[in-house]
């Protein structure tokens, strides 16, 4: 009996998402890379380990919604709302977040939301986040 109590827990234990919180996705550091697509710097992530652990895992993170193409195209979770966003100037690329939902998300802008989705560290590509969410799902939080 004990023997299948233990092997039941472990089994949910593997299946379950962890709940990150915005202190796991700041386990990573910044270099300035040269890109010659663009003829510019950027910042590189060197990921840590911490965060490299979830990489392929289903994750929750909860934060404030963005639908920053404004017409419904992408979407980011956010440590900070709109107007205090890495890209306003308030934070770093480790603050957001880029998910790809399942389904169009019914939220608006700085609606706080958890969302789950499998970990996708990028470690190369400027054309995305950093951090992306697929298969996403979310739901709004009061």
């Amino acid at each position: 009996m004990l023997f299948t109590l233990v092997l039941l827990f472990t089994i949910q234990g593997l299946y379950a998402q962890m709940q990150l919180t915005w202190q796991d996705f700041a386990d990573v550091d910044f270099e300035p890379k040269y890109n010659a697509t663009y003829d510019v710097n950027f910042l590189m992530p060197t990921f840590g380990p911490r965060i490299k652990s979830f990489q392929g895992q289903e994750v929750k993170i909860k934060g404030f919604f963005l639908d920053i193409s404004g017409n419904g195209d992408i979407f980011l979770i956010s440590a900070n709302p709109m107007a205090s966003c890495f890209f306003c100037g308030a934070a770093g690329p480790e603050t957001i977040i880029e998910v790809d939902f399942k389904e169009k998300p019914p939220f608006k802008t700085d609606q706080i939301v958890e969302v789950t989705g499998i970990l996708e560290l990028n470690p190369d590509n400027v054309d995305r986040c950093n951090y992306i969410l697929n298969g996403a799902t979310g739901q709004l939080l009061n």
